[in-house]
């Protein structure tokens, strides 16, 4: 995923700028949604993805809570293994839609900021390498985005060679900027018979949700890690108690771009399939401690009339303007107690009181 924003837009945007882009894309978007939602879908599955089950029940039914395109999506849990899963799934056309200005145009800045500010988490993840693998000739991230992970994770490891692939221009984007050796485009099931055992760590940080067929990227990182090498796999954990405690306010089932959740034990099962070895399993340590304050924004911003965006039919009036400020200010207090509650109250005990929201496994490759 693109994590940063491109060179020269680092100047801030004024208001009536944005609201000019705003108003040429409304009519793109009046374009695009002229004949309704239903074609971003693909056939809604009756078996479940991972195992073949036909249990399947329906686990949660929400909106595009962070930007509000229209549409509804639907999360199925089968009753045979516990994987959740987008269903129906949105097609190519519809990934592009719902993508568009999330990690790139409108959304490029905002979210640039957020991953670039993540430092110290980043070095923290390539930290959970070194008691198995010390020293690395070389390290590829798949879904890296514009490479902040492998900038900071050369801290860390500075004589390792760091690669970075992604479907975006994000890794042509890392290499030009210096942050990888070499940014790979492209699917990573298709660029992986490129890179048959030639890398001695890849590493997927919430990238395996984002895809449409998970399997195919865990077979991908078999072929490019070489044999005693390490696989690296963090993403969101739907076994968390706050994804059932918070249901459609828990910000990890980001819907409509995380298509798959996967229980620890099915990942660990898969993974001794393909000839890894479970060498770590950690739960406390990849937990971002932004569960209730996301939940209270995410409320807040629904409860609230909606920001001018493109795929609404026309800007909102001063009236609704004002009162989006007041409601959102009004909330700033159950925003600041959440805060201090992730932060300080749960973060030290998340993986004992089964909240961690995220797990991360790391792999040797036999």
């Amino acid at each position: 995923m693109s994590d940063e924003a491109p060179p020269g837009k680092d100047r801030k945007e004024t208001k009536a700028e944005r609201a000019a882009l705003v108003a040429g894309l409304r009519t793109v978007y009046r374009a695009g949604l002229a004949g309704g939602t239903e074609r971003f879908f693909a056939p809604r599955r009756t078996t479940c993805p991972w195992c073949g089950s036909d249990r399947l029940t329906t686990r949660l039914r929400t909106t595009d809570l962070l930007q509000h395109k229209p549409g509804r999506f639907v999360l199925d849990r089968c009753g045979g293994c516990g994987h959740t899963f987008q269903n129906p799934q949105l097609n190519a056309e519809g990934l592009e839609f719902y993508y568009r200005d999330f990690y790139d145009g409108l959304g490029e800045k905002k979210l640039g900021d957020t991953f670039g500010g993540r430092t110290a988490m980043y070095r923290r993840r390539a930290e959970s390498l070194l008691p198995h693998e010390p020293a690395p000739k070389n390290w590829l991230d798949v879904g890296t985005g514009h490479g902040h992970f492998c900038e900071a994770a050369r801290a860390v490891l500075p004589d390792t060679a760091f690669d970075g692939l992604d479907f975006t221009d994000g890794a042509e984007i890392a290499e030009r900027e210096g942050r990888v050796e070499r940014g790979y485009r492209g699917s990573f099931p298709d660029l992986a018979p490129g890179l048959d055992g030639h890398y001695d760590v890849v590493s997927m940080f919430h990238y395996l949700e984002h895809s449409t067929e998970p399997d195919r990227e865990l077979r991908a990182a078999r072929r490019a890690v070489r044999s005693g090498g390490h696989l690296l796999i963090e993403v969101p954990d739907p076994e968390s108690r706050y994804a059932r405690l918070l249901g459609r306010w828990w910000l990890p089932w980001l819907q409509p771009q995380h298509l798959h959740f996967v229980p620890v034990a099915n990942l660990r099962e898969r993974l001794t399939g393909l000839g890894f070895t479970v060498v770590a399993e950690q739960h406390a340590e990849p937990h971002d401690p932004v569960d209730l304050l996301a939940a209270v924004w995410l409320a807040l911003d629904h409860a609230a009339p909606r920001d001018d965006v493109p795929w609404l039919p026309r800007p909102p009036g001063g009236a609704r303007r004002a009162l989006r400020a007041a409601l959102l200010l009004a909330g700033v207090p159950a925003l600041i107690a959440a805060t201090l509650v992730d932060r300080f109250a749960v973060r030290p005990l998340s993986h004992r009181l089964g909240v961690s929201n995220a797990y991360r496994i790391v792999a040797r490759r036999e």
